[in-house]
């Protein structure tokens, strides 16, 4: 699955639109890296128990939206775009859409 964030891949041509595709996950950390995390905005840093929930949670919205996008055919995702909210005090949305076309092999 080829996923690009422009609107068409140089080189290929696009034979067929199926259109908008997304998923999307909810993510929570455990009470503990709950605990370290508000120890860090103490002193400062990044903050990685949090930064790595957020890679976890954006490689599952991927796969996700490419699992719906071979479902209706689809062998490539052009404008691919990547969303997060809040959804409660240490939870978060992550979101990936984008347009499921087939290009030519």
């Amino acid at each position: 699955m080829i996923i690009v964030t422009t609107e068409n891949i140089p080189g290929k041509e696009i034979k067929e639109v199926f259109g908008f595709v997304s998923a999307s996950t909810v993510r929570t950390k455990n009470i503990g890296k709950d605990i370290g995390a508000g120890f860090k905005t103490l002193v400062g840093g990044e903050i990685k128990a949090y930064q790595e929930m957020m890679e976890e949670s954006r490689k599952i919205a991927i796969g996700r939206m490419v699992e719906k996008a071979e479902a209706m055919g689809a062998n490539a995702i052009i404008g691919m775009k990547i969303g997060t909210s809040a959804i409660m005090q240490g939870a978060s949305e992550v979101i990936a859409y984008g347009t499921a076309v087939l290009i030519e092999e």
